[in-house]
């Protein structure tokens, strides 16, 4: 079985500040991350190679730094990593980048089934895997709270508000995970020290043979105009009176001053 598994390496949202003039994230000074919800992806990759064989290939498009997230998820178990890098992606929005990493995994040959995690922290738009999905052509299934393969089919148990959805379809597919599908496992020392020896192949634009009209900024119909920090909620008040009607007109007064009622 082939799978890929599509990582990204997103800052540490613990520590992430943002730049108050041009409304972007500071990265400078900020620790990177590989995408929690990718890495648990990476781990859903392992399990299926361990039950059916095969091979386990991770990609990222990012900067020339993201290839420390690619050695990571080597240290973990995977097979290959290729880093899709150029100057060319810069600026990318979600549809730009979809269409960037479904062209490199055509490159890549035949798979049988694309993995995601739901979404990035840095983001939370969930819109690439589907996307990837939609490039290639194949189905797509989302928010996948067990996956189970039985030749060429995949059969998913669906998280959702309500519960849980069963849903079938036929391989090739592209899958996003949740975090309750499972827990990554720790990279082994012999991992570690095999992925730090690893070269990271990294295709440019031109490798993958990508519409330069559907890259980076030019193939971004979205653009961020605003991003800040929530003000922080005023502490809270506790009332305390002699008898809960005196508390209630206590309450009520302090809303009607408030103008919220």
């Amino acid at each position: 079985m082939e799978i890929v598994v599509c990582v990204k390496q997103v800052p540490d949202t613990t520590e992430v500040k943002i730049d108050p003039v041009k409304n972007t994230l500071i990265r400078e000074g900020v620790p990177s991350i590989v995408n929690p919800f990718d890495k648990i992806a990476v781990e859903v990759a392992l399990q299926l190679k361990e039950k059916h064989g095969g091979k386990v290939r991770v990609i990222s498009m990012g900067p020339p730094q993201a290839s420390d997230a690619l050695k990571e998820c080597l240290a973990m178990g995977a097979d290959e990593a290729v880093l899709v890098s150029d100057r060319a992606f810069g600026g990318a929005d979600t549809l730009a980048t979809a269409y960037a990493l479904s062209t490199a995994i055509e490159k890549m040959g035949p798979v049988d089934l694309i993995l995601c995690g739901k979404q990035a922290i840095d983001g939370d738009t969930a819109q690439v895997g589907p996307g990837i999905a939609e490039n290639l052509g194949i189905p797509q299934i989302t928010y996948a709270a067990k996956i189970e393969i039985n030749g060429d089919t995949i059969k998913v148990d669906r998280e959702h508000e309500d519960g849980y959805e069963i849903m079938e379809t036929k391989l090739p597919a592209m899958i996003t995970v949740v975090k309750s599908i499972a827990e990554p496992r720790f990279p082994t020392v012999k991992g570690t020290m095999k992925a730090n020896r690893t070269q990271i192949p990294v295709w440019t634009a031109a490798d993958i043979n990508a519409d330069e009209k559907r890259i980076g900024m030019p193939g971004s119909p979205t653009q961020v105009r605003r991003i800040f920090t929530p003000k922080q909620r005023v502490q809270g008040e506790m009332i305390q009176e002699d008898s809960a009607q005196k508390a209630v007109a206590v309450l009520m007064q302090k809303l009607s001053d408030a103008k919220i009622i």
